[in-house]
């Protein structure tokens, strides 16, 4: 899938939201991928895993890891496509943790897979877990990379989209974004 299909996908399913938005990380935008819309018909979750598995098929990982809530879905259909095993880590104590009986064997090769990524703390909380196990992070797959290139992980990453877009701290928003009310579509 090309990068325009991809954004269509998003489009189209209502997943692509403009107005002025709180993200996980703090930082407000006029944008906001509420993947869950997109991720909500099964078709599109087959195509747009597919498209993020035939990217990371020469990595061999063994297993797909994905932070909850945001990665499940996503995550599961790439697992699905690359023939492998899946996990999640979830919040506890307001971290996330590797729960519900998953292990991760020493040096077993775990992709992370994510819907969005903005700053990155989810992923380098599920790279810091994995590393914990002794496992190996192979790399990293999503499907929006909206970090404007500002987030390096130091392992392979892979996204469908790549999109620069602005964000501002709370305090230091432009008189446009200022004037609309903020709503935080997210999971929180």
């Amino acid at each position: 899938m090309t990068e325009d299909e991809v954004l269509g996908v998003f489009r189209e399913s209502g997943a692509l939201l403009e107005g002025h938005f709180i993200l996980r990380s703090g930082l407000h935008s006029r944008q906001f991928f509420q993947c869950a819309l997109a991720l909500q018909q099964m078709p599109t979750v087959e195509k747009l895993g597919a498209a993020l598995a035939a990217k990371v098929r020469a990595l061999d990982a063994a297993t797909v890891i994905s932070p909850a809530m945001g990665g499940l879905v996503l995550g599961q259909e790439v697992a699905r496509q690359l023939k492998c095993r899946f996990i999640f880590v979830e919040k506890e104590e307001g971290r996330l943790a590797l729960r519900r009986g998953f292990k991760i064997a020493p040096g077993e090769k775990l992709l992370v897979v994510e819907d969005v990524v903005t700053r990155g703390g989810r992923v380098r909380e599920t790279i810091d877990i994995v590393r914990a196990h002794h496992g190996q992070v192979a790399g990293l797959a999503m499907a929006v990379n909206r970090s404007n290139g500002t987030v390096d992980f130091g392992i392979p990453t892979f996204s469908l989209i790549t999109m620069e877009v602005e964000t501002f701290p709370a305090d230091k928003l432009p008189p446009d974004l200022a004037a609309i009310p903020a709503v935080k579509p997210g999971s929180k």
